[in-house]
């Protein structure tokens, strides 16, 4: 038949990415922060669903300013941005890799004095200034200059006579949590610490940032899992747009009787007759071993508990609330979609969004979307 696809019926889980959807979350925070610029966060290969395709999806609808966390990110995606977008390393760069990094015209964030007196070094050995971000912890103590440390740097003529700084920012702790006293002192440092380069602008708020209050948007907010999808705050509804479906095949159903274990360590054993299917996915694909008797999967609008543990390449669910014959081999019940979001998943995980996002195997047939547009498969 002309509309098999071969390389679906080669695999044991699809995954769909909407990159209107993707698009829209971006478009919803720029409104939300104006008149604060929005920029992206596409690292970790855009949170796991392909960072060449979300950076041109987000440039298209209008961003301009985007970060990784590694120079190998950047130079992979900078192909895929327009030549006026400015792409940033949030990790700094290693002593070895300024040059590289200067060639290609991406730009530093200096978490420390050392990385700042290379990048200097580089400006002056090619002779023409070098712009950089400059990041100061402001209680986070994971990034970041002290503000002693970024008063010396601000005070280094030879520094800023070569290093022009076009953005001072830091990162916040708890913003998932707004009424978390932290919030308000990390601001308040970051203020204190921003005003050692009056001419950058600042930027300080991720995800959970841009729904905190105007106070915290400054010049550049830097959405991540928002993007994507993933919930911003421990508050309420998600108001950003799902951007993923996973859906899983079935690969054999069975019934099985009263005391007969399921899986590994035979950690579910049935009460009674039990109908129980398996699926083609696993922990190799992204979907963590502790959804093992606590997660599950749906089928038109029935829940489908995990039964037992998770496997490298299977899971096997308990079907028995399902009609029986209603669900078959080859069928496909759904894992991320309309009756379980993605938080819901990473939740019975007992993990966060992120990462289930960025541990999405390579194994899934990969669809993308653009809106209502057709899909397009990964390659094609």
């Amino acid at each position: 038949m002309d509309d098999i696809d071969t390389p679906l019926l080669m695999a044991g889980g699809r995954l769909e990415i909407d990159l209107g959807a993707l698009a829209d979350n971006f478009r919803s925070i720029a409104a939300r922060v104006a008149p604060a610029r929005a920029a992206a966060v596409v690292k970790a290969n855009g949170y796991g669903l392909g960072a060449t395709r979300a950076a041109a999806a987000l440039a298209e609808a209008g961003c301009r300013d985007f970060f990784v966390a590694h120079l190998a990110e950047a130079l992979a995606v900078r192909a895929a941005l327009p030549g006026d977008a400015t792409l940033a390393v949030l990790n700094g760069l290693p002593s070895g890799a300024e040059r590289p990094c200067a060639d290609a015209g991406i730009v530093p964030v200096l978490n420390s004095v050392e990385q700042a007196m290379r990048w200097r070094d580089t400006a002056a050995a090619l002779g023409h200034a070098l712009p950089a971000i400059v990041q100061v912890d402001s209680g986070m103590s994971r990034l970041g200059m002290t503000v002693e440390e970024a008063a010396m740097l601000a005070a280094d003529a030879s520094f800023t006579a070569r290093v022009p700084v076009t953005l001072v920012m830091s990162h916040l702790a708890c913003a998932d949590t707004p009424d978390h006293p932290a919030n308000a002192a990390q601001r308040d440092r970051f203020i204190a610490a921003a005003a050692l380069f009056p001419q950058a602008r600042r930027s300080l708020a991720n995800s959970g940032g841009v729904f905190l209050p105007a106070a915290y948007h400054f010049d550049l907010v830097r959405p991540g899992v928002a993007l994507y999808g993933g919930a911003p705050n421990d508050r309420g509804a998600n108001p950003m747009r799902p951007v993923i479906r996973l859906d899983a095949r079935v690969i054999q159903c069975r019934s099985i009787g009263a005391g007969d274990g399921v899986g590994y360590g035979l950690s579910f054993a049935a009460t009674g007759e039990t109908r129980i299917a398996t699926i083609g996915v696993g922990y190799a694909d992204g979907l963590p071993r502790t959804l093992g008797n606590r997660g599950a999967a749906w089928f038109n609008g029935v829940r489908l508990p995990i039964a037992g543990r998770v496997s490298m390449d299977s899971i096997t669910l308990d079907i028995s609330a399902l009609p029986d014959g209603a669900l078959a081999a080859g069928d496909w019940v759904e894992l991320i979609g309309p009756h379980q979001a993605l938080d819901d998943l990473a939740r019975d995980a007992g993990t966060i969004s992120y990462e289930i996002l960025t541990s999405l195997g390579h194994r899934y047939h990969r669809t993308y979307r653009n809106g209502d547009l057709k899909g397009q498969a990964e390659g094609a």
